[in-house]
């Protein structure tokens, strides 16, 4: 064993105080185990697309006690570096996997412990509504411990600033920064039930009533909701979102009858027995007890919260009896349309060019083609809430506002929470559905008639498995090397390539792309001159390269079948001028 991990070893034994943990490092150690031990002990913990995420177990590269201590010491730290001495709070909430209370816990006591007041939820609570409270009680950051749709064995650490947004640079590198260079705990921080005697620890439960005042706010047709003869058919994963989705559901003016739980899912179980992956988004596979369910009580509309509740999935059974899943790009196609017509509706003498949608850069451009039809704008971010959360905060500061936020990974922020929100977003997709059956249309109906309205913007998406890292480089190498970017693929030409690695951008002025770098991972766009788009991104935890196609037709298109067969030419013609797999070895997806 090499001296560098042997002393790895060593800090790890000397500082963990969880006996558990402690032994599987120390048996890892005995059985000389390096590779394990590498595995566990080398490198940090650093913040993803959503937060920290990891699997719970010894190990500084993992999640446990001692590296929760850890981050939230580097975390306090760095509050009193941003706010100075003065009063700080944070507001802590936590999912209903294995040890989010105790880390919850660990965490409020090391901020206690540097003077640093805490409002702690006193049972578990959704991500969105942890996001809220960090905003409304007027706190410094906010906490909130969950691994969100990851298995089972994984959990995770997300932080909110006090604009109740995720945290992006430089907050983020810099509570690591002071966490890893001040990593030995203090003996205090291992105390953590002196919280529940300590003047600086505060219940956040009233935030919750709070959350829900305000998102009822956005309740258009509550008489109507009532006399729905709709039934739903609503699932929690097995997570944390049934107590409020039923509150909400009532607030909305839904009968009783008309929510149907599935009992199995309903209330947190971390051990997710009837799931193995538990995400919605995986569709059909996961979803057959909610099928079970809807159809044992005549329900004909399925939504599904994953375990944190920050996600929706939406299902409508077929005049066939089959049941449509849709994707996150058809979900944020209604909801774009419903939320626009209302609020136009509520709003007709409203600033246009003061009014806001959002969607990610690998989402579906129906956000912009409704917005240059309708005349609100639109602005493309990112991958992630932490990113469309804080450009929200930034375009409220410029004097506009934004009425929704979207991606495709079924992912909604029509609400008040900085991030998505899998609660309020059920209750909208509801309520959409009880009017449009009103009108004796269905969910599908209505996107086909949007399609038909602003033209169809059809999505497919797929990976291949790239041999190694070098092939992946070489790759996006051929791609861009001396500018010279495909001209064409298949009939289409290229009209604008956007290259998120390098920040070229020939759609701008300056050739200068507006979207914030990734210069640490690979990412190009290409606009054809029909508007479809095809964007190659490299994926930064497998060997793969995702491709992403979007086919955009003129409106007044109705024939499903023709368009469908333009998208898989579409995607055979992205596959070969874009990733050539015979020329570079690579595997399709399975």
């Amino acid at each position: 064993m090499n001296p560098a991990l042997k002393t790895l070893v060593e800090n790890y034994l000397a500082w963990d105080k969880n006996a558990k943990t402690r032994a599987e490092i120390q048996a890892l150690y005995d059985q000389n185990d390096t590779q394990k031990l590498t595995d566990r002990l080398v490198g940090q913990l650093a913040f993803g697309t959503a937060g920290i995420r990891a699997r719970v177990e010894g190990g500084f590269k993992r999640l446990n006690y001692l590296t929760v201590i850890q981050i939230t010491h580097g975390f306090a730290r760095h509050l009193r570096a941003s706010f100075g001495e003065g009063p700080i709070s944070v507001v802590i909430g936590y999912d209903g996997r294995f040890d989010s209370k105790a880390f919850s816990e660990y965490a409020a006591n090391v901020f206690i412990k540097n003077g640093i007041k805490v409002y702690l939820f006193s049972e578990v609570v959704p991500t969105p509504v942890t996001a809220y409270a960090t905003e409304h009680l007027k706190c410094q950051a906010g906490l909130m411990v969950t691994a969100s749709h990851n298995p089972k064995e994984d959990n995770g650490y997300k932080v909110y600033w006090d604009n109740g947004a995720q945290i992006i640079g430089p907050n983020d590198t810099e509570i690591c920064r002071w966490a890893y260079s001040e990593p030995q705990p203090r003996d205090e921080y291992w105390a953590k039930d002196d919280i529940y005697t300590s003047n600086l620890l505060a219940s956040a439960d009233p935030a919750i009533t709070h959350y829900m005042e305000t998102e009822l706010q956005r309740v258009l047709f509550k008489d109507a909701n009532a006399k729905t003869p709709l039934k739903f058919t609503y699932s929690a994963f097995h997570g944390v979102g049934y107590k409020l989705a039923k509150k909400m559901f009532e607030g909305y003016g839904f009968p009783a009858e008309s929510f149907v739980v599935v009992k199995e899912q309903a209330l947190p179980d971390p051990t997710f027995p009837t799931v193995t992956f538990p995400n919605p988004e995986e569709g059909a596979k996961v979803l057959k007890l909610s099928f079970d369910t809807a159809d044992a009580n005549n329900s004909t509309v399925i939504l599904a919260n994953d375990p944190d509740a920050d996600r929706i999935q939406l299902a409508e059974k077929q005049p066939n009896g089959e049941w449509r899943v849709f994707t996150g790009n058809e979900m944020g196609t209604l909801l774009t349309w419903w939320v626009f017509k209302n609020w136009r509706a509520k709003n007709p003498n409203a600033d246009l060019s003061k009014t806001y949608m959002l969607n990610s850069a690998v989402s579906s451009q129906i956000v912009k083609t409704i917005a240059d039809a309708e005349g609100f704008k639109s602005r493309v971010t990112l991958t992630g809430f932490k990113w469309m959360g804080n450009v929200v905060c930034d375009i409220r500061k410029e004097g506009g506002q934004v009425i929704l936020a979207w991606e495709e990974s079924i992912g909604f922020m029509p609400g008040s929470s900085m991030d998505k929100d899998g609660v309020i977003s059920a209750a909208m997709f509801a309520e959409l559905a009880a009017w449009l059956h009103e009108q004796g249309v269905s969910l599908a109906a209505q996107l086909l008639t949007i399609y038909k309205t602003y033209g169809f913007h059809l999505v497919k998406s797929s990976y291949y498995i790239v041999p190694s890292p070098s092939v992946t480089a070489q790759i996006f190498s051929d791609l861009r090397t001396g500018l010279n970017y495909p001209k064409a693929i298949g009939s289409q030409a290229v009209k604008y390539v956007r290259d998120l690695t390098t920040g070229y951008d020939n759609a701008q002025k300056d050739n200068k792309a507006v979207l914030p770098l990734s210069t640490s991972s690979e990412m190009v766009t290409f606009t054809l001159e029909n508007g479809s788009i095809a964007t190659l991104r490299a994926s930064g935890t497998e060997p793969k390269i995702k491709y992403y196609i979007e086919l955009k037709t003129e409106p007044g298109k109705e024939d499903v079948a023709s368009v469908q067969k333009e998208l898989a030419q579409l995607e055979t013609d992205v596959v070969q001028t874009l990733l050539n797999p015979s020329k570079y070895g690579l595997i399709a997806r399975a």
